[in-house]
Formats: structure tokens, sequence, C-alpha cells
């Protein structure tokens, strides 16, 4: 534990520090307060420069600030504020003297130096720095233009602005020049103007422009050219695809845009869509390639060319590809047929359609049981037997691809089947026409055999009748030999005719009938007696 001795040692010092502290503060004061009252105002410093003109990178200037004042600083000042300190600047001892090295464009300006004083500061009169440069490497703008490359397009017929840019002082002069390529040796000149504008470019301004400029004070010239290239305005260019027939899975197809611009893009279109680059469509610039074509790949296909300035777009073009005959289906009329069966009622109307998927269209030949039966699409039976039932086989074929498709239905036909076979049906038929035609034959036959009778009966009793005696004295034998035959009652006398009496026919009416063969009634054939 510290013993009061040391304590009381120690308050002593701190005592003895305070009290000559206070007296050196006092003593201090009273010295600054007489300097105050004997100082005098500050005079206003004078400011001079080694050469107001300098070229930038390749002079030194070097500032004086005098004054009569002492114990004062002297402070800078450049465009009115404190000169920033860097390697070029250099201050003498007493700060008076100002050196600026190499002098730069961003030194120029108004220089000042200040003197300061206890009392307050003086700043002398501006003093100017004039630095000459230029001209900075010269760039020729073109508007409206776009570069391309180490060129300039530019379309035709618009008023084309050159400018050229460079910083310079004093202001640089300017001098342009023109060329033509395919006129090297003929130069156009303007002077004086760093813009030029040609109204209404055309061919005949394309070329290359070039563009001096000069700086007098500095004695520095630089040159700048742009090339200039005059785009036309682009027309519509066409699609022309292979002059061949375009068959599905061929491996490539080039379809070409035909332009006759130079220097253009070329964009493809599918439809309205831009094409993009894949494994199937590949667009390369003037070409468009289709790898392994496909059935779908028709379009419309339509190319664009284009420049910054104009586009034009061509017509659609749609491919002609052939493919098929191919995914084959039949309908029976609105119906498409699920299975490769179709049923429908005797009597009744069927209509079978084949289809298939072909470019061109497909031509159908059918079959039934191997027995060609129609060519076309569709085929038509008009009242179904039963002989149309079976197995129909339509077969596709493409004129174009060479190939051909076959699909097959089975015909059922539904009703109520005969127990006779087909032959004996048939053999029942011939044997009812044979015997109508019989009945029909021995029917004339019978008719035809009277009528012969009955002619030949009144050719001899005409001849009897004209039979006259030629006296009285012919001979009786002769008389009764030759006696005539009945006629018919309602036959007329003739004169020197001997009249007789009709002879009736004494045969019982059941032998005017002549037996028939055939039982059936509805054919018996009667046979009347002349009256």
């Amino acid at each position: 534990m510290e013993s009061a001795d040391l304590r009381g040692h120690r308050w002593a010092e701190i005592l003895l520090s305070a009290s000559l502290l206070t007296v050196w503060s006092l003593a201090a004061a009273a010295q600054i307060s007489r300097d105050a009252v004997v100082q005098e105002p500050l005079t206003k410093p004078t400011i001079s420069v080694s050469q107001g003109t300098v070229i930038e990178h390749r002079e030194n200037v070097t500032f004086y600030c005098d004054t009569p004042d002492i114990n004062i600083t002297i402070h800078w000042v450049s465009n009115h504020q404190p000169l920033p300190s860097h390697e070029r600047i250099q201050l003498s001892t007493d700060g008076k003297i100002l050196t600026i090295l190499s002098v730069q464009r961003k030194d120029a300006g108004i220089y000042q130096c200040e003197a300061w004083g206890v009392l307050g500061m003086k700043s002398s009169d501006p003093t100017y720095l004039i630095v000459y440069y230029g001209p900075d490497p010269v760039s020729i703008k073109v508007e409206p233009g776009v570069p391309n490359g180490d060129t300039v397009e530019v379309m035709e017929g618009s008023n084309v602005t050159f400018s050229a840019e460079t910083e310079s002082y004093p202001q640089a002069s300017y001098s342009w020049f023109f060329s033509n390529d395919s006129k090297p040796i003929t130069w156009s000149l303007f002077f004086n103007m760093s813009n030029v504008t040609i109204h209404a470019v055309s061919k005949e301004h394309e070329g290359t422009y070039r563009c001096l400029v000069s700086n007098s004070a500095t004695q520095k010239s630089l040159w700048d050219a742009v090339k200039v290239r005059v785009l036309e305005r682009v027309t519509k260019p066409y699609v022309m695809a292979p002059n061949r027939t375009l068959m599905e899975d061929t491996s490539f197809v080039v379809l070409t845009c035909q332009t006759t611009h130079e220097g253009v893009g070329v964009r493809w279109f599918l439809g309205d869509q831009l094409l993009l680059s894949s494994e199937h469509l590949v667009p390369d610039n003037r070409a468009l390639i289709i790898h392994g074509l496909r059935r779908n790949d028709t379009g419309p296909y339509a190319c664009e060319v284009w420049n910054w300035g104009s586009q034009a777009r061509s017509e659609p073009l749609k491919l002609n590809i052939s493919y098929g005959p191919d995914r084959m289906y039949f309908t029976s009329g609105s119906e498409t047929l699920a299975d490769a069966t179709v049923s429908a009622e005797l009597n009744s109307r069927l209509t079978l359609r084949c289809w298939a998927e072909s470019q061109p269209d497909a031509e159908f030949n059918w079959t039934h049981d191997n027995t060609s039966v129609y060519k076309g699409e569709q085929l038509v039976i008009e009242a179904l037997t039963w002989k149309h039932q079976g197995n129909y086989s339509c077969t596709a074929s493409n004129s174009v691809t060479l190939l051909t498709c076959s699909a097959s239905v089975m015909v059922s036909v539904i009703g109520h089947r005969s127990s006779l076979s087909v032959g004996a049906i048939v053999g029942i038929t011939v044997g009812i026409l044979a015997i109508v035609a019989l009945a029909i034959g021995l029917g004339c036959f019978i008719h035809t055999g009277n009528a012969r009778g009955l002619s030949r009966r009144t050719t001899e009793d005409t001849a009897y009748e004209n039979m006259t005696p030629t006296s009285e004295e012919g001979h009786p034998e002769e008389l009764g030999r030759n006696w005539p035959m009945p006629v018919y009652a309602n036959a007329p006398a003739i004169e020197g005719q001997i009249p007789v009496k009709k002879m009736l026919p004494v045969d019982p009416p059941e032998q005017l009938y002549e037996a028939l063969v055939n039982p059936e009634h509805s054919i018996y054939c009667q046979i009347n007696h002349s009256t």
C-alpha cells in the first residue's frame, strides 16, 4: 500500500507543473498581442509569366509572384480553384515561383497568386496562359450511314452528310477530297468546312472520301479517310426449287434465293415464321437445305433480301412432294370400317370406298376372290346376292413413286337361304321353261293342221259345184261317179249347179278336244268345230 509521504510528494509535482504552464501562457499571449499591434496591412502581390502562349507538349511555363511582405505564405490559384499538386508542378522554397513542365491543354486558363498573413490575404490580378494543341486524330462521321467493316454504307437517293471530328486550338482548317474508284484521277475539293452534304447520292458518289485537318498555330496536319458504298434499294427475289420430281425420303433438297443484288443479307421464312437453323432445315445465306425430305415439307417457303435501308420478300413457294400410297382404310357409306369385315342384307345396296394417302392421287383396282371386278376408288353393288359374298381386295398404285399398297375387306350377306342347291334351282327353272315352250309349240301345230283341212274341203266343194251336165243324154253312171261333195248351207247357189243339202257331222262333242300331254290346265289349247 502506497505511503502517505509518497502521495504528498506527487501532489507537489503536479501543482508546480500547473504553475509553470500558467506563467508561460500569459507571456506568449502578451507577445502575440504586441505583434498584432505593430503588424501592417498586406500588400497586393503581382504575378508574371515567362510566356503566355505555349504549344502543348513542347514547352514549359513559369509564373512569378512578387510581394514585399514578410512572414507570409504564398498560395497559387488556377481557374479560381486551388492549384493541385502533381509531378509536373514545381514550386520554389518560398512558394513565389511556379513552374509547369510539358504544358498540356488542361493547364490553360487564369492564374493568380495569394499572399496569406496573420491579419488576412491579398490576391494578385489574374494572368492568362494560352495553350495551342491539335489537331487530334481525325474521325469522319457519315450520316445516315452504317459501318460495315472498313466501309460505310449509305442508301441510294438519300442526303448524306460527312463530318470531320477533331480537337484543335485554334480551330483547324478542313480540306475534303473525293476519289471514285472507277476514276481515281478525278478529285473534288471542299475547303474550310467541317461538314459536307451530298444530296440524292447515287452510284456515282461511291468511293473514298478524305479530309485533311490543319492547325496553323501548331503547324500540325492530319488525314482521315472513309470508304463509302452506295446501296441500291432491293427488289423482290424469288425462290427456285430443283428441276426434278421431289419424292419423300430424298436425302436432301436445296432451295435457292435468286436476287440480282450483291452484298445483301438473306433471311428464310416458313410461312410467316423466321426459319432458324436445325438438323432438318439449314438456312445458309442464299440456300436452304432440307435434309431427309418429308411429305409435310411442302412449305410455303420464302426468302427475304435486305440491307439496313430496305428489304423485299419473295412470293411463297410450295413444294410438290410425291409420296405413298400408304395408310389405307375402307368406308361403307359414311362409316369408316373399324375391322376388315362388313355385313349387309340380301338384295340391299352396298357401297365400299377405298382410301389411301398418296400424292399424286392413287389409282384403285378392286378384285373379288382374286378376280378383277372394278377400277376406281368406289365399288357399288346395287342388289346384294349370295354370289357377292367373299373377299374384296383394293390395290392402290402411284404412277410417280411406282409404289403399290393393298388392303382387303370380307363381305358377308345376311338373309334367308333356300334349302335347294343352286344347281337344283337352275334345273327346275330350265325344266319349267322347256315345258312352256313345248306346250306353245304343240298348240301352234294343232291350230295349223285344222286350218289346212278346212282349206282343202272348201276347194273340193267349189270344184264339184262348178260341174254341170253337158246334155240330157248323159250317162247315169258317170253322173254318179262325179257327184259333188256336200257344201255348207251358208254357201250361195250357183246357176246350173245341182243343189245339195249340207251334211252335218255326227261326231260326239267330246271328240272335238285334243288330248294334251301337259297336265297344266293353263296351257290347254281348245279346237273349235266349223259351223
